[in-house]
Order: C-alpha cells, then structure tokens, then sequence
C-alpha cells in the first residue's frame, strides 16, 4: 500500500489531502469539500502546472518578455516546454495577450506575454 500526502491550495483552508494506493485503486482522506477532493484527484493522478518564463526579444526596448501559459501544462512537460522556449525569439513590439507558441507540446495550451514590449528607438544608438 502506497501513501502520499498533499496540501489542497484551492482555499485559506489547506486541508492535509492524504492518498492511499492499492493496486489500481486509491482512498481519499482530509479533504474538506468536494473541490478540494475533484482537486487532489487530478493532483495526484495528473498533476499541471502554469508554466511562467521568459523569451527573448529581437529589437526591443528590453532584452526579454514575460510569458506564461494560459493552461496549465503536464507537471512532466514543464521542462521540454522551457527547452522550446529557450530557442525562441520574438520581433518587437510585442503585446500583452500576444500568442508566442500556439499549443505548446500538443497540451493544448497557449504560451502567451504577460508585458508589452516595445520596439527599440534606434535614434539612441
């Protein structure tokens, strides 16, 4: 029998969800309300994550732009996404909601900027 613990994060509350695995089967205990159990299940069987990083910006007025997905992602394809991310570079002016990777990883979810960035005044240089 397998057994894990975690902290619901759905409410102030943060009930200690515990899990007991046996086979193919798995017990619930200290959930607190029904969102808090739906949220364990999903937690312990598929956890996501909201991925947030940067990517890099050609010709604007800073070097790189805030993005995030607007899902979250797999736990497991967290790093594969970052990896994608690494080798991006987007053109000046960016802006806030700009889609920068469509459905990253076939997951489904769009990788997109939390920051407008402008284009770079090349009367400065």
């Amino acid at each position: 029998m397998q057994k894990s613990k975690v902290t619901c994060i759905l409410c102030p509350r943060g009930c200690t969800i515990k899990k007991k695995a046996q086979g193919d089967t798995f017990e619930f205990a200290g959930f607190g309300c029904k969102r808090g159990l739906e949220w364990a299940k999903e937690e312990f069987i598929n956890p996501k994550r909201i991925l947030t990083t940067t990517v890099h910006v050609k010709n604007g007025e800073i070097d790189f732009v805030p993005v995030r997905t607007n899902l979250p992602i797999p736990k497991e394809k967290i790093f594969e996404a970052i990896s994608i991310l690494k080798g991006i570079e987007v053109l000046a002016p960016v802006e806030i909601g700009s889609v920068i990777v469509k459905n990253i990883l076939d997951t489904g979810a769009d990788v997109i900027a939390t920051r407008r960035v402008g284009k770079k005044d090349s009367s400065y240089d």
